[in-house]
């Protein structure tokens, strides 16, 4: 049996997921690979950023569903004060809406949770190369939104607005704009987020990470 490589001569991995099965689940695989160490993990976003600072691990495994940042918030305040930051999005979620905008915010790799026994290994040893790493099922969906507009200011303002309740017209009121722009704002959201309602807009740029 060969013989572990001392710590400083392997990829040094930082996981983030509230869930401490699954941080222990990619522990175990990890620990399999005698060329990677799982050097610290962090449960929310705050503490990921934190342990970041503390460890600057070669790698990161960010989940994207975060008790107060989400993946994606966590991840850009990391890549702003560590540029070379290589960080891999873990999640359920075969989105390519939602992986072109982690890609876009910085990420170096894209991970269903699902493929973490058969890929994540590959997946860091190829990120740590300084390349990317997207998931077969996801690239061709990815390549459907890479021309896709993010939302504006203005329409995350709108998007705020209603889901703390407010109605259109209350909307318009508050940001000086006419009902019927609100009307056109939140047809333009929906599209963009191919949403079903509101509620599930917001859920989806909550997950994107368009709320700063």
């Amino acid at each position: 049996m060969p013989v572990t490589s001392p710590i400083t001569s392997r990829i040094k991995v930082l996981t983030v997921d509230d869930h401490p099965f699954l941080r222990a689940g990619i522990v175990a695989v990890i620990d399999e690979e005698q060329d990677m160490v799982v050097v610290a993990e962090a449960s929310n976003g705050y503490e990921a950023i934190d342990i970041y600072r503390a460890h600057t691990p070669d790698v990161t495994l960010m989940d994207l569903q975060l008790p107060d940042l989400s993946g994606i918030q966590a991840l850009i305040a990391i890549r702003k004060e560590f540029p070379n930051a290589r960080i891999i999005v873990l999640t359920t979620f075969e989105d390519g809406a939602l992986a072109y905008r982690a890609l876009k915010a910085g990420a170096a790799g894209y991970l269903l949770k699902s493929g973490i026994r058969k890929e994540l290994t590959d997946a860091i040893r190829i990120v740590h190369t300084g390349q990317k790493h997207i998931p077969v099922e996801i690239a061709t969906d990815l390549a459907v939104h890479m021309h896709h507009e993010d939302l504006t200011v203005r329409e995350i303002e709108v998007l705020k607005a209603a889901a703390n309740g407010r109605s259109n017209k209350m909307i318009a009121s508050e940001l000086f704009i006419s009902e019927e722009t609100v009307k056109v704002h939140m047809k333009n959201i929906l599209h963009k987020l191919n949403a079903s309602d509101r509620t599930h807009a917001f859920s989806l740029a909550t997950i994107r990470g368009f709320f700063m």
